[in-house]
């Protein structure tokens, strides 16, 4: 939805706390973004949407407002939401419920048929690196740094066929194993790939799953990934600009033949890459597509 929902909210008859949401309806595995105009001896601390928490950040083109993701669990089910804004006011500790709905992303579903190894892998070291993967990959998306990289508009990693978008629930070998967590381009191995924005890179090796794969923190709880390349033209902690050559493609991990899997994580929680995107180009850096 476009519309634009103002709400001013009254904490005390001379005082109105003002919240400004583009949208209070959300898919499942996509993000709404909230704003907080910045009042004096009013500070926003956080938002709580059931057990998952948020943090608030200032606004990289605008100082008078602050601003807050809210992403949504891809497994979340239609629901109405309370979330919760923590704030303080005058050193007083208080908090604000808003109303989001939460609705069916109404994702489509795929078969894909990969080497046995890849779906059930009964190897105990296979198995341990995997979980170690895991572990080390969500030790990273946990982390919200209130440093921004970013100061302009977000582009895509690759300018060709989408072959798979995300979310679509994903059946390997007849098996349902979950579902499709970014957007796969197509891809000929050894076609550059670049990065999506400014950012730090913190991950760049070779993954079970994932194979070749690059993880890019933008700052404030946004990270971009780009998995089964070929070759790696960067690596961790170098600082990379919009638009630079991180890698090549490539068909490595788990794939059925050479592509890009592009995917993205705000708050730790895996979202439509592609959604969240047109949701910060539009709402932070004033790109209307």
């Amino acid at each position: 939805m476009s519309f634009f929902v103002s709400l001013f909210l009254l904490t005390t008859s001379l005082f109105a706390l003002d919240i400004s949401v583009p949208s209070t309806t959300v898919s499942n595995g996509r993000t709404a973004i909230l704003f907080f105009k910045k009042e004096k001896g009013v500070t926003y601390t956080k938002l709580l949407d059931g057990k998952r928490s948020y943090r608030i950040f200032e606004d990289p083109k605008d100082s008078s407002k602050m601003y807050a993701l809210l992403p949504q669990n891809y497994y979340n089910k239609p629901a109405k939401h309370t979330v919760k804004v923590l704030y303080k006011q005058n050193k007083k500790s208080l908090v604000k419920k808003l109303n989001f709905n939460v609705v069916d992303g109404k994702y489509a579903k795929e078969t894909i048929h990969v080497q046995k190894s890849k779906v059930n892998p009964k190897s105990k070291a296979v198995k341990k690196r995997t979980a170690r993967e895991y572990a080390e990959a969500m030790k990273i998306y946990g982390k919200a740094t209130a440093k921004n990289y970013v100061s302009s508009a977000y582009i895509v990693p690759l300018n060709s066929k989408i072959t798979s978008d995300f979310g679509k629930a994903r059946v390997y070998n007849d098996t349902l194993k979950g579902y499709h967590s970014g957007t796969d381009f197509r891809a000929k191995v050894g076609t550059p790939i670049i990065s999506s924005n400014d950012g730090k890179v913190v991950l760049a090796k070779n993954r079970f799953y994932s194979g070749n794969s690059i993880i890019i923190n933008h700052g404030q709880g946004v990270y971009t990934c780009y998995y089964h390349l070929s070759a790696f033209k960067v690596k961790v902690g170098d600082i990379v600009k919009k638009g630079q050559i991180i890698g090549l493609s490539g068909a490595t991990g788990r794939i059925t033949g050479p592509h890009l899997h592009f995917s993205a994580r705000v708050g730790g929680l895996q979202v439509d890459p592609l959604q969240l995107v047109t949701l910060l180009n539009k709402n932070l850096y004033g790109v209307h597509e």
